[in-house]
């Protein structure tokens, strides 16, 4: 065989991260530019109703991120028998990940019709906002079952590579989504004006249609890796069972303690009003937006090193963690500039009074300036460490910086010092830069190389 050349390999390596990548920056930049719309159609229904969603979204971005953790977790085996081409066993550990994301599902459906006023109470006060939050939730967490059938689709198709198909269902998914918003919110079409039940309504028939989509497609083609029986999906043995869990576990933990630990600085968030929740959640939405590139990035990272450490690799994979933190860092610092160049248009779109438009325009800098150490450290945890399966470090560390900092920050901020909301931004985002230094230092290190499944 003959030797690659150095540029040979530069251009394999680019070639590659960006056939992986851009399907999910794609899929990233739809989701969030129609939840852009979306945040603008709820927003002119008022402050209160954009208030509610916003909690409400957060309490849905909770199940996605536990459903999330412990796919993270399994999909580092799957991107590791992808590079041996082990189709048997990636059948299996996709079994094991529906298992688990039926449980997560059924769980969070049940708490949030049976407790609905009380969930919602833990992030905000003003009764107004909790029984407009109830309206979505109970209508939204009915698909949550579904929804995390898609999810795991959607995954482990970037482990195996092919996400092209599940990237274009998603898309049609979020944009019948928006279109079904402008209907049943509004009362377009002959239709009555539901309002903010209309946009849970409208959440709720995308996300069904998304689930059938999905199931049609990889079992269109029986020879598609994700294509199993019963019998394939649920014939793991004890000894893998185990071994998912060992690496899945802690980044299940992680992804709940971090999850649970952003949403309560929620609650710092609402102790300074509807305002204050509202611009947090159309900032947030603007800056996950300008993020959509280094989640593309960040899911070819965890796929190209888990390929490569699947095969023994073990000097490319420390080689490639190495160039997607270069990556990252350059078009960390472009991003950056370009959001603080554009609020002001974004802001427009808004229809706010004035008071909010400068807490939001304050708010926007603030995310622009702290995005570089932000995104460093979603690479560095999400793309390299946990595809070494190096899960438990991250788990440490994620929890200390959230729980034992940025909460404390986020509280003292409001209760103590009283301070804007933009500030108190500010205080939540220093944890980010303080951990970026510890996570980077354990990449050097060399300890979360490792392959899983010899």
């Amino acid at each position: 065989m003959k030797p690659w050349k150095y540029d040979d390999i530069h251009k394999h390596f680019y070639r590659t991260m960006l056939a992986i990548a851009l399907p999910i920056i794609i899929q990233h930049l739809i989701s969030i530019g129609l939840n852009m719309v979306d945040t603008v159609m709820i927003g002119r229904l008022g402050e209160n109703e954009l208030a509610a969603v916003g909690i409400a979204n957060r309490i849905y971005f909770m199940f996605a991120i536990f459903c999330f953790g412990f796919y993270s977790g399994a999909s580092v085996f799957v991107s590791q028998y992808w590079g041996i081409r082990d189709i048997k066993n990636i059948r299996k550990i996709f079994g094991i990940e529906i298992t688990g994301g039926l449980v997560i599902s059924l769980v969070f459906t049940i708490l949030l019709q049976l407790l609905p006023y009380q969930i919602m109470g833990i992030f905000i006060k003003d009764p107004v906002v909790i029984g407009l939050g109830v309206d979505y939730l109970r209508i939204v967490s009915l698909i949550f079952v579904f929804t995390s059938m898609s999810f795991a689709i959607s995954f482990n198709s970037r482990s195996i590579r092919m996400i092209k198909v599940p990237t274009i269902i998603n898309v049609l998914a979020i944009a019948l989504n928006t279109f079904l918003n402008y209907i049943l919110i509004y009362g377009n079409f002959g239709v009555p004006a539901f309002g903010i039940k209309g946009a849970a309504l409208a959440t709720l028939i995308a996300r069904l249609l998304e689930f059938l989509l999905m199931s049609a497609y990889i079992y269109m083609d029986r020879s598609h890796p994700l294509a199993g029986t019963l019998t394939e999906f649920f014939s793991w043995e004890k000894s893998m069972l185990k071994k998912v869990f060992k690496t899945s576990f802690p980044v299940f933990i992680n992804e709940i303690l971090w999850v649970t630990g952003t949403s309560v600085y929620y609650i710092a968030y609402g102790l300074l009003g509807a305002e204050a929740v509202a611009v947090v959640q159309v900032s947030f939405t603007i800056a996950d937006f300008f993020q959509s590139l280094f989640f593309g990035i960040g899911g070819a990272c965890a796929v190209m090193i888990g390929n490569e450490l699947g095969r023994n690799e073990i000097k490319n994979a420390y080689e490639y963690a190495l160039r997607f933190i270069k990556i990252t860092f350059v078009f960390s610092i472009l991003v950056s500039i370009m959001m603080y160049l554009i609020r002001d248009p974004i802001i427009s779109f808004y229809d706010f009074k004035e008071s909010t438009n400068l807490m939001l325009n304050r708010s926007l800098i603030v995310s622009a300036i702290f995005l570089a150490p932000k995104m460093q450290s979603y690479m560095i945890i999400v793309g390299i460490l946990r595809s070494g399966g190096d899960t438990r470090f991250c788990m440490v560390v994620d929890s200390i910086f959230v729980w034992l900092i940025g909460i404390p920050l986020a509280f003292i901020s409001v209760l103590v010092f009283k301070w804007p909301i933009y500030l108190v931004l500010v205080a939540v985002f220093t944890e980010e830069a303080l951990k970026f230094a510890v996570i980077y230092s354990r990449v050097l290190s060399k300890k979360w190389l490792n392959n899983l499944i010899s």
